[in-house]
């Protein structure tokens, strides 16, 4: 059991049969009345934030999430699939569980698969992946006021903002956690 005057960021607790994580938090002592804490927290399930104020006495299971570093082997249609590295057992997954993710994984990538009591709800990229671009606009030479961006289709699907100088065919980094152009390989 983990109490509301304990919370901290990135600490998971269980509220209503429901996984959460805190991601912000403020101790609060009025002039008058009893001290609470301001807590902002999201669901781990449906990522949806809310703010709330507990007592700090309050008292709240703390959430058990595994995660595992897992290979993306392939989709077929209806399921993506996942391979434990030790284990070699396949996890099959629905499109709502990879969305955010699966637009920067290749097959045979690696990503982070996120668990809560044995049910996969979760998957994270890598933080940094390097794909190729398969579709964009030429840049026009002579368009080079400061930060001009253009849209480019990479392989996986994704489409990322990135500089004129980037053609077809080149190699881009991309950070997966803002999905920004980080540079050319």
């Amino acid at each position: 059991m983990i109490s509301a005057g304990d919370f901290r960021k990135g600490v998971t607790f269980e509220m209503n049969g429901e996984p959460f994580v805190v991601l912000d938090f403020q101790h609060v002592k009025p002039g008058k009345g009893a001290a609470f804490v301001r807590t902002k927290y999201k669901n781990l399930k449906t990522g949806a934030t809310r703010e709330e104020a507990f007592n700090p006495s309050d008292k709240f299971p703390k959430a058990h999430i595994e995660n595992k570093e897992m290979q993306y082997l392939y989709n077929d249609g209806e399921f993506y699939y996942f391979m434990d590295n030790e284990t070699y057992d396949q996890v099959p997954l629905v499109y709502s569980d990879v969305e955010g993710a699966i637009k920067f994984l290749k097959e045979n990538d690696n990503a982070v698969i996120r668990f809560y009591q044995g049910k996969a709800f979760q998957v994270d990229p890598p933080n940094f992946v390097e794909l190729t671009v398969t579709e964009t606009e030429p840049g026009v030479k002579g368009d080079t006021a400061s930060n001009v961006t253009k849209a480019a289709t990479v392989e996986t699907g994704a489409v990322v903002q990135v500089p004129l100088f980037v053609n077809e065919g080149d190699v881009v980094r991309i950070d997966t956690r803002t999905e920004e152009y980080m540079s050319r390989v």
